[in-house]
Formats: C-alpha cells, sequence, structure tokens
C-alpha cells in the first residue's frame, strides 16, 4: 500500500497546544511585539517555511503537500497553505518530542520508515516508467478502431415473461394471441422474473450476446411488435418473449472514451512489465504466511519484492460523468436476473 507523503493530523495533540498558547499571549505586555504567524506573508529564509525550536520545515515539503491537495481538487488559497505548515509545525514539534526519547529507533519506527521509503521508491520508480513508456494518441486511436469494429452488430428493446411450466407459457401465449395488449399486464402478473416484472416485463435496451443463447438467438429471430408464438426453453424456465424494437449498437464518441482507453492500456503495459519483472526475480519466501512471526523467536523473513504500489494504477481522469475504469463497450444491457 502506498503510504503519501500525508501530514499526520494530531487532534489532541494539536487542541493542547493552541489551547495552551492562549494564556501565554494574553500575559504579554501591550508593547510586546506579535509573534510573527506560520504563514505570514513577510518574505521567510531561502528554502525554509518554518521553524520549531531550530528545527527548519523546508518550502519543498510545503509545496509537495500543496500539491497533493490540489490533485485532491481543493484550491491553493492563503488559508489552505497556512493549515499546511501549521500541521507541519505541530507534527514537527511533536516528532521532535519522540525522537528526544528515542522513540525513532525503536523497531516499530524503523520498520515502518523502511516501509515508507521502500513504497515510495516504489512509486516513483513506476511513475518514471509510465514517462518513460507513453501511450500515445496513434495507440490510443488503434485500440479504439479494433473496439468499435468488436463491438458492430444489433440490440434490442424487448419485453419478456418468465414462466416454470412450458403449459403456463403456451397459456399465456394463446392470450397473446387474443390481445397482445396484455402482455405488461400478464407479465406483472405471472413473471418470475422480479427485475423485469414490475415494469412489465420491460428489459430495456440489451445486446442479445448478454442474454442466454436460447433468448438472445430468439430476440433476433423476432420482427418489430411480434412476440414468440413457442416458449422459448432455458436453462431458467420457459420464456414469452415480445420484441418492442431493434437499433445498430453506436460506439461512443472517441473523445469521450479516449483518456479512458488510454489509462487502460497504460495499466495493461504496467501489469505486464511488472508481471515479467517478478517472473525473472528470485524470490523466496521464508516464513510460514499462516504462522506468526514472533520478534526475538523466528528469523526475519528477507523483504519480499515489492508489490505494486497503488500509485501504478493510473490515476484516474476527473470524473465527468464516464467510466475511466474500463474499456468501452457497448450500452449495457438491461438483462433480467432470470436470463443472466
Amino acid at each position: 500500500m502506498l503510504i503519501k507523503s500525508r501530514v499526520l493530523l494530531i487532534g489532541a495533540a494539536s487542541a493542547l497546544a493552541l489551547a495552551a498558547c492562549g494564556p501565554k499571549d494574553a500575559t504579554k505586555p501591550a508593547g510586546a511585539p506579535a509573534a510573527t504567524p506560520a504563514a505570514s506573508t513577510a518574505a521567510p529564509a531561502v528554502g525554509v517555511a518554518a521553524t520549531v525550536n531550530g528545527t527548519p520545515i523546508s518550502t519543498a515539503t510545503v509545496e509537495m503537500m500543496v500539491k497533493e491537495r490540489t490533485a485532491q481538487g481543493q484550491p491553493d488559497t492563503p488559508e489552505l497553505r497556512k493549515a499546511i505548515i501549521d500541521n507541519l509545525t505541530m507534527q514537527t514539534l511533536v516528532a521532535n518530542e519522540g525522537i528526544k526519547k528515542g522513540l525513532d529507533k525503536s523497531d516499530d519506527v524503523t520498520r515502518q520508515l523502511e516501509l515508507i521509503k521502500q513504497s515510495m521508491t516504489a512509486n516513483a520508480f513506476i511513475q518514471d516508467w509510465l514517462k518513460a513508456n507513453p501511450v500515445t494518441d496513434a495507440m490510443v486511436k488503434a485500440d479504439y478502431d479494433k473496439m468499435v469494429t468488436s463491438a458492430g452488430g444489433i440490440e434490442y428493446k424487448a419485453r419478456h415473461i418468465l414462466v416454470k411450466e412450458e403449459a403456463d407459457a403456451k397459456a399465456i401465449v394463446a392470450k397473446l394471441k387474443k390481445d397482445a395488449k396484455a402482455f405488461a399486464g400478464l407479465a406483472k402478473e405471472k413473471s418470475m422474473d422480479p427485475g423485469s416484472k414490475v415494469n412489465g416485463g420491460d428489459l430495456g435496451w440489451f445486446n442479445p450476446a448478454s442474454m442466454v443463447p436460447e433468448f438472445g438467438a430468439a430476440v433476433a429471430k423476432l420482427e418489430k411488435g411480434k412476440f414468440t408464438e413457442e416458449p422459448v426453453k432455458s436453462q431458467f424456465g420457459y420464456h414469452v418473449i415480445m420484441l418492442e424494437d431493434s437499433r445498430p449498437i453506436a460506439p461512443p464518441p472517441f473523445e469521450q472514451v479516449k483518456e479512458q482507453i488510454k489509462q487502460q492500456q497504460q495499466r495493461s503495459n504496467m501489469k505486464n512489465y511488472l508481471d515479467k519483472l517478478k517472473a525473472d526475480a528470485k524470490i523466496e519466501i521464508k516464513a510460514n504466511p499462516a504462522t506468526p512471526v514472533l520478534s526475538g523467536v523466528a528469523p526475519s523473513a528477507a523483504p519480499a519484492a515489492p508489490a505494486a504500489p497503488a500509485a501504478a494504477e493510473v490515476p484516474a481522469a476527473a470524473n465527468d460523468g464516464h467510466d475511466h475504469g474500463a474499456a468501452p463497450a457497448a450500452p449495457a444491457a438491461a438483462t433480467p436476473a432470470a436470463s443472466k
């Protein structure tokens, strides 16, 4: 798991420190100069945003935190920068107290620091690899064209009634032959498919390939406005199907899915690289994963090869209403539970 360089917000300590500041400030002589706030607009020393008992907080650290917050959607404002510096000063203050007690040398802390360093280094390598192996617009367009070709076909809008027995299905067909408009009412009354019966058997638009084979084949043979005069048997029972409309499957516009395809290709390329890296490595698991390793009892296992950190997955694009996590596909079929 990637451990981001996020400021640790020490709520209780912060509250106590802030509460302690009040009385001290109040006891200062009226003529005493006020302490300069950490986020003061006065120009700080070059490269230093603040100091805590002599320990510097670099402007580079502040900028890194600002960049992280703005990447999450927060605006870069003086208030944000002041809050970041305030949090960093409190974190530094408390950390220094821990250092005085030698806690930075404890086994738990040193192990965690090593994991953080390893994770951050692995993440930096992933980002460097992605920059060195870019996915070009030409590659994205070629992938899009393949998807458009493979997605070709017809999608259908239909209703169905699902019953357990063939005799029941034939009785429904007989009623529809007298009055086809009764389909929706019969679906609400007779159908076993809870997903569609409440809507009069309406399945919405779907690709026949998304249905069980018998159902998809029967729909493809129907004419608009007609229903299956012979019940269609599937693993779920017997279906009576009415076709309401059909249309060519229209792929989404290229610009709408361009970033989505690019990210998918980046993830695929990265996975292939990491799979090869792992296959070529000599990895020896020396500890039984099912048995806890007690400190001082069992030898420490050799550091495992780092798993692909979370950042190996290309960051999702801004939410524009489209799913950027998968390749574009034909519109989702409103498939009933009984015919999936």
